[in-house]
């Protein structure tokens, strides 16, 4: 199960919506326990694709880095990442499962569906655990997605007086 925050759901799909007609790309951490990825931050990246943005993504490797470090400095764990699909449904395809590689991670994908006006905008939005033991065997299964409520930032009154 993946378990996020509205706040954070919502600004990933936010993501897909100002960067359509091309893929959004960003990482989530968090901690993993007991089969739940638990999302704590999520966190933007560039889409460094030049030849194919409309439908594919890759986060530079310096990038990566530099979130992964990002992480340990919270005492944090990279639990996954999440992109769109403009125009296309909130499914993996066969590029997603062939350049995914961090077996145990989350992947959400949000599909962007394209308006008259030329805006996107976001639909349907899925999760995938990718398990297995290496790429030989590696695997994208449905995931549940939990969508957490913020907590409001201070308490609510009880009675009225």
């Amino acid at each position: 199960m993946l378990r996020i925050q509205f706040r954070d759901y919502e600004a990933l799909r936010a993501h897909g919506e100002e960067t359509y007609p091309h893929e959004c790309c960003g990482v989530l951490l968090g901690r993993a326990s007991d089969g739940t990825n638990a999302v704590h931050q999520i966190v933007r990246a560039g889409n460094t694709r030049t030849d194919s943005a409309h439908n594919r993504y890759q986060i530079s490797p310096v990038e990566l880095i530099r979130i992964q470090r990002q992480a340990r400095t919270a005492s944090l764990d990279i639990v996954g990442f999440y992109h769109s699909h403009p125009d296309h449904p909130a499914q993996w395809s066969s590029t997603d499962i062939a350049e995914a590689h961090w077996l145990g991670c989350s992947y959400i994908i949000t599909r962007i569906a394209g308006r008259p006006e030329g805006q996107g905008k976001a639909d349907v939005t899925n999760s995938f655990l990718l398990l297995g033991t290496s790429e030989e065997d590696k695997h994208f299964a449905g995931e549940a997605l939990e969508i957490l409520i913020d907590e409001p930032s201070a308490p609510l009154p009880t009675e009225v007086l």
